[in-house]
């Protein structure tokens, strides 16, 4: 798959980290808008793809081959969070919003 990422930073660590920080903060935003709880061990590992996200942000490098059929069973609610946030980066396929709505639905799932 040809990623849609064209390097727009300094790809330093530093320029990661702080790019999934700031992506970080406006989830907790967008969780806090929508009551959505993530619990723990959801937050590190979204903090973790968040960081992914940011390095193929300012790297440009390519996401592995995503099926669409895998998130199928994800809400259109979810899916247009998931886009609001990969939104944010502004050079990034619309298969990220697919990983990341799996994290978003899964954080839902704590309200019931």
């Amino acid at each position: 798959m040809r990623s849609e990422a064209v390097p727009l930073k300094p790809s330093t660590p530093e320029a990661i980290q702080a790019l999934a920080d700031n992506t970080l903060k406006q989830i907790a935003a967008i969780y806090a808008a929508h009551h959505i709880e993530a619990n723990a061990v959801q937050q590190q590992m979204l903090a973790s793809h968040v960081r992914a996200m940011a390095a193929r942000s300012l790297t440009g490098e390519a996401l592995p081959e995503v099926e669409a059929e895998l998130f199928e069973d994800i809400s259109p609610e979810t899916m247009a969070l998931a886009q609001q946030v990969v939104d944010l980066f502004g050079n990034l396929p619309k298969e990220e919003a697919w990983l990341l709505s799996v994290h978003i639905e899964v954080a839902k799932s704590n309200e019931a």
